[in-house]
């Protein structure tokens, strides 16, 4: 996806990620997480976001000592680092180790609309 959809995409990818860091501060991280995922969906089609949730939710599990969650987003840092240009990207899925890298997901009408308005703003 063009630089330009991640510019496009990205004050709604800056949203979650707010959201995910006051629901840290409140000391629910189960909400943080939800967050993430949601700017997962968000920003997946671009590298940079990709790659920035990708590595929040890796310090989530660093910070919430979840050992298959700290594997599996090492591995899904470098899957989203060399593929996401390709467009190598599992549309919708929510980037947590509690599901496969690879499989496709449905999204949620919202963000499917906020796709697809950074996409035609392209």
């Amino acid at each position: 996806m063009s630089n330009s959809f991640s510019k496009k995409i990205a004050p709604f990818v800056k949203i979650e990620i707010a959201l995910a860091s006051k629901a840290n501060k409140s000391g629910n991280s189960d909400l943080e997480f939800q967050h993430l995922e949601n700017a997962h969906v968000l920003g997946q089609e671009s590298t940079y976001w990709h790659v920035k949730v990708h590595l929040l939710m890796l310090f989530w599990a660093l910070r919430n000592l979840k050992l298959k969650e700290i594997f599996g987003q090492t591995f899904r840092i470098v899957g989203a680092a060399t593929k996401t240009i390709f467009g190598l990207v599992p549309r919708g899925n929510t980037g947590g180790a509690n599901v496969s890298p690879f499989k496709v997901m449905p999204i949620q009408s919202e963000h499917q609309h906020i796709i697809d308005n950074a996409k035609s703003l392209i």
